[in-house]
């Protein structure tokens, strides 16, 4: 594996978090993350790959060290399934354990009017947003989270793992990574209604979990595309169906449930330590 230069990875990071910083800025002073109509988040999503765009650029690195080619199939469907299966474990068990309710009768009731229907049976509705927001929406979904993959797993992940190995790397790029979404976080209203140290810590372990899984999917498809899908795949699925479908079970379901609760976190660290023991394959293949 091809080991960067150090300036190369400080010149990303300086790029990164200037771009960041003008497009974090109306968010944070609205206290909005979705101000102007999501374009703010749309470019701050973008910061990632943008810094890495202009990296590769700046200092002659080869574009194609950032992974661009789609690779195996199998891959790209494991990183597309991997989330909707976590994500359903995670879930069943706040369901059957009574920490949240299976069944959103706000969020049920108002499916009809969102497929732009007035009829049909709640199960029928549900299951037609989950085949919609599954395949149509993946579109949106992968347009936001290739941006940020273009920069976490294209450049930094393989950059970090060629001098530092599979597993520092993916917890650098973790912390980073999520360090990142803290100023949305404490600042603006991108949080599921608990205190921001709750908040923050489970947030912070969901998305070092989620560095392995994805830095894992790169070295060995060779494709930067697997992070993408499994990125736009676990926004897609989280934020649009299972939270949305999960009623509040007195005050314990928001500490319980979504990117901010205990449950989701504590099945990523346990998918990924498996990534983890597997970690030789994945760098073998990236040799």
């Amino acid at each position: 594996m091809q080991r960067m230069e150090s300036r190369s990875i400080w010149l990303f990071l300086g790029l990164f978090v200037l771009l960041s910083a003008v497009f974090y800025a109306v968010p944070l002073a609205t206290g909005k993350i979705m101000s102007g109509n999501r374009l703010y988040l749309t470019g701050l999503m973008w910061s990632p790959g943008l810094a890495a765009i202009l990296t590769c650029w700046l200092r002659g690195i080869p574009m194609d060290f950032l992974g661009w080619r789609w690779g195996e199939w199998c891959w790209q469907w494991r990183s597309y399934l991997l989330p909707f299966g976590y994500a359903l474990v995670a879930y069943a068990i706040v369901w059957t354990t009574g920490l949240g309710v299976f069944g959103n009768p706000e969020f049920i009731d108002k499916l009809p009017e969102t497929l732009g229907w007035s009829t049909g049976s709640a199960t029928g509705n549900a299951i037609v947003f989950l085949l919609l927001t599954g395949t149509v929406g993946m579109v949106q979904s992968l347009s936001r989270a290739l941006g940020e993959e273009i920069g976490w797993r294209g450049f930094l992940a393989p950059a970090l793992t060629g001098r530092m190995g599979y597993t520092k790397a993916s917890l650098v790029v973790g912390l980073i990574w999520g360090a990142w979404h803290i100023p949305g976080l404490v600042f603006a209203d991108y949080n599921g209604g608990t205190p921001p140290w709750f908040a923050i810590s489970c947030f912070m372990t969901m998305v070092v979990a989620s560095s392995f899984m994805m830095t894992w999917f790169r070295l060995r498809s060779g494709s930067l595309w697997t992070a993408a899908v499994m990125h736009a795949s676990h926004n897609l699925f989280i934020q649009a169906f299972f939270t949305p479908m999960t009623g509040a079970s007195g005050e314990i379901t928001p500490y319980a449930i979504d990117e901010f609760g205990f449950v989701l976190p504590l099945v990523m660290m346990a998918l990924a330590f498996w990534f983890w023991l597997r970690r030789d394959e994945a760098v073998r293949a990236a040799a």
